[in-house]
């Protein structure tokens, strides 16, 4: 009887113990999720927090009267950046159909939020924000917002968010702006549009109507599933569908209701019902720079081994090449021997971690050199420079392997010296010829013609050292593909102020189906370990011919650098293979009327670079150029780039000239975004290569560069690692 009552009151327990067993002894953490328009918040309003540093995430999102397509990277703890594509659904690009055609009219626009205060135990976070900046005008509002969260782990999280806005945030107007107690200026909101877009339209800023929004977001004690409401600030009657195309966007309720599912750790479907009458759904695909970790198969660190030759005239100097090709990661090496002490020099292709290559090196010679070498170097050779040299203690490089005290590193074994390689030149593995092949795409996102402009293709490159500091190489490009034909620019009634220098590109694509990107000669300066310098002449890059110089004050250790470079000209003519232009008005029917070009010119620029130390700017570069441009246009063109603990590289860049915005044209003034991506945290094998993607919405003739070859600041990069820091994600692992 005992035994069935046991066995009766444990079978009533069972579905108890089971939910309890499901019940999250705290409720599930409420990750930052994105909104329609691109960046942390609910569903059309913004909040106070931020993603985690690092977090990149792009995101479609549809509804009857637009499609977004957004980019949104957290470039700092208290920095948000949003790059957004927005297509008006029914709204053509252009009256004009021969112009551009169906396209769709797309605006482009770019948001920041930035992080006034962290939440702590009673304050919220605070963040102040600004969207469309530099675009149109078409969305452009400002705001701020307090965000502050409370969790039980029996009902979930809330976070809950009070935000004022203005200008798109602040339509429904439903409080008085309190800027306009300071001043009269800040009551009414100037109007204008501006159709060029690109400008940053200060003036406007917490000006005129504004508006409280609020709202809460639910994470639910089931981790994926969250859902949203909030209380919108616009009331829609300045949206661009109203104003242009007269659609009724009037909200039946300033009710907003969403729900969210989050899976796994890449993706967000969102689903939400705005206005009162309005479905919209989006999906968001998001990772974080940060956290991203090098994971292939490689070969493994020789042991240590006491087979060693009896003198250097044994040493298979070959096979040792190859080994520290194939395992260290040094190609094109040079092997010199002075009394008990092997250098090398070589181009590092394998490692962004030196200490990874060190310790391979270390351990060929080790095993492959005589007893009596008891010292090895390394000098690192970039382009034709030689850089500083690493000395490697045999002794010390033993004790490291055979772990003969607590902690070893394999920097107990190194030291750094600003010599270079000494004694004879015993092996020279130098292959002074190379060539190679590579895909190559090409692309423009939201122009008017058409929302994507492409060219796809196969580019070959070659080159050959005349002598260890001199080179002559170059590329050919075939044109597999590209879409170039829709793209309608044409020279201006008025001729244009400047000259064409980058807005003929389509004609530089079509007129050959392989075309000659680069052949030049280049020669190379070291006056001493800080002092570099480039000289360089030929066909430069694609569009321009000439001979230019380039020089770099970069002291080892520095967070800082002064740079240098001038350049005498030619625009190619895209109708002659090698040709350039001798006048400077040329005509061509079909580029439209008589256009300006550069027979003969100069750019030039004095280029300070600058990496702070401080932490709330970690891991950034800062690159100033002062100068001349392509175009004849003075002026400054301000380079930041962050890089995150993996190596990925995201930075943004833009060109301020003595052209006007109407000088100018459409974008006001040269801007653009990259990316670059190190190969080892895509691939199996390790390599210090990069994939670079570069963005610039709209291609004009002022604020253009030359795109040279090489960049000294590129080929100094060991004196400060930045480009070559090796992977500092915490769940690295390299097998």
């Amino acid at each position: 009887m005992n035994l069935i009552r046991t066995s009766l009151s444990l079978s009533l327990m069972g579905p108890a113990l089971v939910w309890a067993q499901d019940m999250p002894f705290e409720a599930p953490p409420l990750q930052p999720s994105q909104m329609d328009f691109g960046g942390v918040g609910l569903m059309q309003m913004p909040t106070g927090r931020m993603a985690p540093e690092g977090e990149f995430n792009f995101a479609v999102t549809g509804s009857d009267e637009y499609l977004f397509y957004n980019v949104t990277l957290q470039v700092m703890p208290w920095l948000e950046t949003t790059i957004r594509y927005t297509m008006v659904n029914d709204l053509l690009y252009s009256s004009d159909p021969s112009f551009s055609g169906d396209t769709k009219y797309t605006d482009k626009g770019i948001d920041f939020k930035v992080r006034l205060l962290e939440e702590s135990e009673y304050l919220p976070e605070l963040s102040v924000g600004v969207r469309d900046f530099a675009g149109t005008g078409l969305f452009d509002g400002e705001f701020i917002a307090a965000t502050k969260r409370y969790s039980n782990p029996s009902l979930g999280t809330f976070d809950f968010t009070l935000g004022m806005g203005w200008g798109y945030l602040g339509t429904r107007d439903n409080i008085s702006n309190p800027a306009c107690k300071l001043s009269d200026s800040f009551c009414e909101r100037p109007s204008d549009y501006k159709g060029n877009g690109g400008s940053v339209d200060f003036e406007r800023w917490f000006k005129g109507p504004a508006a409280l929004f609020g709202g809460v977001e639910y994470q639910t004690l089931h981790a994926p599933l969250r859902f949203k409401l909030e209380y919108d600030s616009n009331d829609y009657s300045e949206d661009f569908p109203v104003v242009r195309g007269g659609v009724d966007m009037t909200p039946h309720t300033p009710w907003n209701f969403g729900v969210l599912y989050r899976l796994g750790h890449m993706a967000d479907l969102r689903l939400s019902y705005e206005r009162g009458d309005t479905l919209v759904a989006g999906v968001s695909l998001y990772t974080n720079f940060n956290d991203m970790p090098s994971f292939w198969r490689d070969a493994p660190t020789p042991e240590v081994e006491d087979k060693q030759p009896e003198q250097l005239s044994d040493v298979d100097w070959e096979r040792v090449t190859e080994e520290l090709d194939k395992i260290a990661g040094y190609q094109n090496t040079q092997l010199y021997v002075e009394d008990n002490t092997v250098s090398i020099v070589g181009e590092q292709k394998k490692y962004r971690d030196r200490n990874e290559a060190h310790e391979k090196a270390a351990a060929i010679l080790y095993n492959e050199m005589p007893n009596n070498i008891d010292t090895f170097t390394i000098n690192e050779r970039s382009g034709g420079l030689i850089g500083d040299q690493t000395a490697i203690s045999k002794e010390k490089y033993r004790d490291f392997a055979e772990v003969n005290y607590i902690t070893p590193s394999i920097e107990d074994t190194t030291s750094k010296g600003n010599e270079k390689p000494q004694g004879n030149l015993i092996y020279d593995g130098f292959e002074r010829f190379d060539y190679g092949f590579s895909p190559q795409l090409v692309q423009t996102l939201g122009a008017a013609e058409t929302f994507y402009f492409f060219s796809v293709g196969l580019k070959g490159e070659a080159s050959y050292w005349l002598t260890d500091d001199l080179e002559v190489g170059g590329a050919l490009y075939w044109d597999w593909y590209n879409n170039y034909d829709k793209f309608n620019y044409v020279t201006p009634p008025d001729g244009t102020t400047i000259p064409r220098v980058r807005t003929m590109f389509r004609a530089y694509r079509d007129e050959y189906p392989v075309t000659m990107q680069n052949l030049q000669l280049t020669w190379f300066k070291e006056y001493s370990d800080t002092m570099d310098q480039q000289f360089y002449a030929g066909y430069l890059e694609s569009m321009f011919a000439g001979v230019g110089t380039e020089f770099l004050y970069r002291p080892k250790g520095a967070n800082w650098a002064i740079g240098a470079d001038a350049n005498l000209i030619s625009q190619r003519d895209p109708q002659s293979y090698f040709g350039v232009y001798d006048e400077k008005w040329q005509y061509v029917p079909e580029y439209g009327d008589p256009f300006q070009v550069i027979d003969k010119g100069f750019t030039g620029f004095v280029s300070a670079y600058y990496y702070p130390q401080w932490d709330f700017l970690s891991n950034l570069m800062v690159q100033v150029d002062v100068g001349q441009f392509l175009g004849g246009d003075v002026g400054t063109q301000i380079n930041i780039a962050k890089q995150f603990d993996s190596g990925v590289i995201a930075g943004a860049y833009a060109s301020f000239t003595n052209l006007t915005a109407e000088e100018f044209g459409e974008g006001s003034f040269t801007k653009g975004l990259y990316i670059s991506i190190p190969y080892d945290i895509m691939t199996v094998k390790p390599s210090n290569n990069r994939a670079n993607f570069s963005w610039q919405p709209i291609t004009r003739d002022g604020g253009q560069k030359l795109n040279r070859k090489y960049e000294l600041i590129q080929l100094t990069d060991e004196r400060n690692p930045w480009y070559q820091r090796p992977n500092a994600s915490n769940a690295s692992n390299a097998e």
